[in-house]
C-alpha cells in the first residue's frame, strides 16, 4: 500500500470518527449502538498503519489472501451488527407492548371513573 493511499484512508477514517463523535454529543445517535462502528475504525486505523499485518493474520488463519481476509471480516462485522440491531429491536418490542398495555389499562380506568 503506498503512502498517499495510507494518509488518504487515515484522513478518511479520523473524518468518519469524529463525525461520529459528533452525532454522538448531538445526541442524534447512542452510544451503545456505535461502540462496535468504533471498534471497526480504530481496527482499520491499525491495518492502515501497518499493512503487513493483515497478510501475517491472514497467513496465520490460512486465509490465501489479504482481500479474502478483509471480506471475511467485513462479514463478521456485518453479523454483528445485524445481533446487535436484533436485540435492541427486541428490547423495543418489549417496551412498546408494555407501554401499550399500560395506556390500555389506563384508558379503562379512565372509563370506569367517568
Amino acid at each position: 500500500m503506498s503512502l498517499r493511499l495510507q494518509i488518504i484512508l487515515l484522513a478518511m477514517l479520523f473524518c468518519v470518527l469524529a463525525g461520529m463523535v459528533t452525532q454522538i454529543k448531538r445526541k442524534k445517535l447512542e452510544l451503545k449502538y456505535t461502540l462496535s462502528w468504533f471498534v471497526l475504525i480504530i481496527v482499520l486505523i491499525v491495518l492502515t498503519c501497518f499493512p503487513r499485518l493483515l497478510i501475517v493474520i491472514a497467513e496465520f488463519l490460512g486465509i490465501a489472501a489479504p482481500v479474502n481476509m478483509i471480506f471475511f471480516l467485513g462479514f463478521c462485522f456485518s453479523l454483528v451488527i445485524i445481533y446487535t440491531l436484533t436485540v435492541a429491536i427486541s428490547k423495543m418490542s418489549d417496551n412498546i407492548r408494555s407501554l401499550t398495555q399500560k395506556i390500555a389499562l389506563l384508558e379503562k380506568e379512565e372509563e370506569k371513573h367517568e
